[in-house]
């Protein structure tokens, strides 16, 4: 087996480095063969189009400058194969790699930012947010990271929340963000067949229940049988009242904030087929130092009211 899986890697390995050399060597046995001097004789034969009488088409030699700038290309594709890789798994002279150009360019960042970043780490979120160069620099990190769920006014958009309200999932005090930015959420909505309501109007009057509990329902008869299997089958996440419960990232039904959307159709949606929302964790890549800037600044917009 380990023969075998050697044998493909060398496979690969030639099968890149051959047709590159071949096609170098190709290129300057073309220049060559299309690139000759003008005739002896002074001459320039045509190639056999003729217009008009007398307009004809000459097979003239390249201009010296261009022919030239054809092997500085070639010679340049040369010396860049010796230095940096480019044949199969030769590393090049220069034993230049994305990873290494990466960890070399993180480790003059980490040595260049990290002490600004570290001389914020040990102070509170709740302090921090009354110092605007420690909001200046939260505000950074999150249009590099943030933005692309969350806007960059951080409003949000459909599935993904708006950070400047008071709706919180898990919660909104500071050490809650710090905690959600470092580890991420995982949020789960069961399927109505994982939670047992199998038939059209089981569903059909649980979203009208859902519906009232933050406006006038479309079909108030169907809203009292829903109350009844939301007491049976959701109380556990959203609590008896529907207020939610941020331990679990359950949301508050009372309310006129909807993550996925408010309308009945988009309810019915939520219901029938679950949601399975996920914030990732950013604490590996970013460190806790950085993490404690994006939480200041994240916590700083739920201030601004």
């Amino acid at each position: 087996m380990f023969e075998s899986s050697l044998f493909t890697s060398q496979f690969w390995e030639w099968f890149i480095i051959i047709p590159t050399v071949l096609g170098i060597i190709a290129c300057f046995a073309l220049i060559i063969w299309l690139g000759g001097g003008r005739p002896k004789d002074g001459k320039v034969k045509t190639m056999g189009h003729v217009w008009d009488g007398d307009l004809a088409e000459l097979n003239n030699p390249l201009p010296r400058w261009w022919l030239y700038m054809f092997y500085l290309t070639l010679i340049f594709s040369i010396i860049y194969l010796i230095l940096y890789p480019g044949l199969g798994s030769f590393a090049g002279i220069l034993n230049w790699s994305e990873t290494n150009a990466y960890e070399e360019e993180m480790a003059e960042a980490e040595a260049r930012y990290g002490p600004i970043f570290a001389k914020y780490a040990e102070e509170p979120i709740e302090t921090l947010v009354q110092k605007p160069d420690a909001i200046k620099l939260g505000h950074s990190l999150y249009m590099t990271y943030c933005t692309t769920c969350h806007g960059s006014d951080a409003r949000g958009v459909r599935g993904f929340p708006n950070l400047r309200d008071d709706d919180w999932l898990y919660g909104g005090q500071a050490t809650t963000i710090e905690t959600t930015i470092m580890h991420g959420r995982n949020g789960n909505m069961p399927t109505a067949e994982m939670n047992g309501l199998k038939t059209k109007a089981d569903i059909n009057n649980i979203t009208q229940y859902v519906i009232s509990l933050s406006r006038k329902p479309d079909d108030r008869l169907a809203a009292v049988q829903g109350e009844k299997i939301f007491k049976r089958v959701c109380f556990a996440c959203h609590g008896m009242t529907g207020t939610g419960f941020q331990a679990l990232g359950a949301p508050n039904l009372t309310d006129d904030i909807s993550l996925y959307g408010a309308s009945r159709s988009k309810i019915r949606e939520t219901i029938t087929y679950g949601r399975q929302g996920k914030m990732p964790a950013h604490g590996d890549f970013l460190g806790k130092a950085k993490v404690h800037l994006l939480a200041t600044y994240i916590y700083s917009l739920s201030l601004k009211k």
